[in-house]
């Protein structure tokens, strides 16, 4: 790998100053949101002369233009204008849903820009960290306003389908694309992100096993799972930061490999927007998401209701397809190049950083909340996230890949949402610590 120029923008000259070399890390994720993004009219900010105006329209053509998503940009505004105005609460819903699929390219594209300047360690935790921002972000919320159950969902469905239906649509696309070709990536990256999965999957299994083997009626158990929930988050924490150390500073070569064939391109990338003005965009973006995601965890159940759809579908499926379609995009984009190691970095990525770092970290929000969550995910959910881990494992161990692999994770997903599509969820109200209570107009 080149290194990368340590580089500082000039906010009144509009000038970008080379000061030295210094390697510039860039994550799978933010990588395959590069595909998505625009190239800017230089002669447009030519035109201004003023250098405060000049600096707020490059700004602005970098971070609201530069990408092909900027169609959905007036979803941002629709959706206040339809909650302010009570048009419609599912309206608000898809309104707000189509706002945060712009939103997470984007905050993608801000976080990789300061992390010109903060280095290459801190700039890599901060890309690690934003990564998955809306889900975090609407996570807290779902605390917030008590809906442990869209909280659960919704993390299990982003987990989901980053291993099923990202890794799987990419090996497929990937396969058809280089079908004369046989696909290799590095094994090592993919071992490490299977431990990991691996171990978050043991923390949800075992209060699981814990309350089915001692009788569940007891105040005393979901207690003692919640104890053991609390526990086993400090210890998935533990890991993720090992996993940090491990991806950023001891073993950063296992990761760096996959950016091998954009090494001339990405050697020459220099930042487009400053370090205050990257700021002031990430805090402004930030607080957007926020507002989007409350309107997203407080309209759920009424776009349940209207479209028909159950509560754990549209957590399951919907929200984690839509939410991040843009990433999505980027990673079949790269294994139709042959290049899965960038793909495999975006889904099993992902995964692990929700796995790992979101869930446990909610756990121990709600636990300074006073909100009791724990790693008990009912017995549904929990099942097929094991099988999916160890489908994707399997998938992943001869370090080759053919268009076959993908159609049998795209067909598990499929499986698994027709799984959820039936299970009918009227409100949250039929939801209990994560297990379905069957309404009595249900019962046989």
């Amino acid at each position: 790998m080149g290194s990368q120029e340590n580089i500082i923008w000039d906010e009144e000259a509009g000038e970008v100053t080379v000061l030295g070399k210094e390697h510039h890390h860039r994550t799978a994720q933010t990588l395959s949101a590069s595909l998505l993004r625009k190239m800017s009219d230089p002669e447009l900010v030519n035109k201004v002369r003023f250098r405060v105006l000049k600096n707020f329209v490059a700004n602005l053509q970098e971070v609201i233009f530069g990408t092909k998503l900027f169609v959905l940009f007036p979803a941002i505004p629709a959706a206040i204008v339809a909650e302010s105005y009570s048009i419609g609460r599912p309206w608000i819903f898809a309104l707000s849903l189509l706002g945060l699929t712009l939103l997470a390219e984007r905050i993608s594209f801000v976080t990789e820009q300061i992390s010109f300047y903060t280095g290459p360690t801190v700039g890599g935790l901060l890309n690690a960290t934003c990564g998955n921002a809306t889900e975090l972000i609407i996570a807290l919320l779902a605390i917030h306003q008590g809906k442990i159950d869209v909280l659960k969902y919704s993390l299990y469905g982003s987990v989901l389908s980053n291993l099923l239906l990202v890794l799987g649509s990419s090996l497929l696309c990937g396969g058809l694309a280089n079908l004369y070709e046989e696909q290799k990536y590095d094994r090592k990256q993919a071992d490490v992100n299977s431990l990991l999965l691996i171990l978050g999957l043991i923390c949800h299994v075992l209060p699981l096993m814990f309350k089915y083997a001692i009788k569940p009626d007891s105040d005393l158990v979901q207690g003692s799972i919640l104890q053991f929930s609390r526990a086993s988050s400090i210890v998935m924490l533990i890991a993720y930061v090992a996993y940090l150390v491990f991806q950023l500073k001891t073993h950063r070569q296992l990761f760096e490999a996959q950016e091998e064939d954009e090494g001339n391109k990405d050697s020459e990338e220099k930042p487009v927007i400053g370090i205050s003005s990257g700021l002031l965009w990430l805090i402004g973006m930030t607080i957007t998401i926020a507002l989007l995601s409350e309107y997203i965890v407080s309209t759920i159940e009424d776009a349940s209701n209207s479209w028909g759809i159950s509560v754990s579908f549209i957590s399951i499926i919907l929200l984690p397809i839509v939410g991040n379609a843009a990433e999505h995009a980027g990673s079949v984009i790269f294994a139709f190049k042959n290049k899965l190691d960038i793909s495999l970095g975006v889904s099993l990525g992902s995964a692990t950083q929700i796995s790992m770092f979101v869930i446990p970290l909610c756990v121990i929000v709600g636990w300074i909340m006073g909100i009791s969550v724990d790693l008990d995910f009912g017995l549904l959910q929990t099942g097929s996230l094991a099988f999916a881990i160890l489908l994707t494992a399997l998938t992943l161990q001869d370090g080759t890949s053919h268009y076959l692999k993908g159609v049998v994770l795209c067909l598990a997903y499929i499986v698994v949402a027709a799984c959820f599509f039936v299970q009918k969820l009227p409100s949250s109200n039929h939801i209990a610590n994560g297990n379905l209570e069957v309404p009595h107009h249900l019962q046989a």
